[in-house]
């Protein structure tokens, strides 16, 4: 017979419920449940067949050699456990998964390290209290008005100046 595989043991709930969002904690529930309720079963059944008096079924059935054949038979008898041919895809799916999540880290780490650096260049700057207009420009050379290189008209809107296009408008409001 087949030796039993799993025991209760096997899985840590409580790590694993840790980890689950707040929004799947009902579909957490409902697995847990349905995962325990397959194990109470597989535990109810014993580990092994249990054994057979085959001498009082020679005594009690009149034909010569019947339980002797069925004897024979049911010691020959083999089931095997099911061949797991599942768990090398789950390990490369579980590489390939881990491969991911490292690239994803090395991926954050340089982002972080980007983020960390722009705002260290933020808290260098003055306040914007404090800040002059030159200041502004300095600091933000994209954002300022630059009044000597390309002069803007009250109200310095994109509407009011004199390269605006004003068939882009109306064109994006038709689409």
């Amino acid at each position: 017979m087949a030796a039993r595989r799993i025991t209760q043991s096997s899985i840590n709930w409580t790590a694993l419920a840790e980890r689950v969002p707040e929004n799947q904690k009902g579909f957490f529930t409902a697995f847990k449940a349905k995962s325990d309720g397959y194990l109470r079963r597989m535990m109810a059944n014993p580990e092994s067949a249990p054994k057979i008096d085959w001498e009082h079924y020679k005594a009690r059935i009149p034909v010569q050699g019947m339980v002797d054949d069925f004897r024979k038979k049911y010691e020959a008898l083999n089931i095997p456990y099911p061949s797991d041919n599942v768990t090398p895809q789950i390990e490369q799916q579980e590489r390939e998964a881990l491969k991911e999540v490292q690239e994803f880290i090395k991926q954050s780490n340089a982002r972080i390290a980007g983020y960390e650096a722009e705002v260290s260049r933020l808290k260098s700057l003055l306040p914007f209290e404090q800040m002059t207009m030159e200041d502004f420009k300095d600091a933000y050379p994209d954002l300022a008005l630059d009044p000597l290189n390309k002069p803007t008209y009250w109200p310095h809107t994109p509407e009011e100046q004199l390269d605006y296009d004003t068939k882009a408008p109306q064109d994006a409001a038709h689409h």
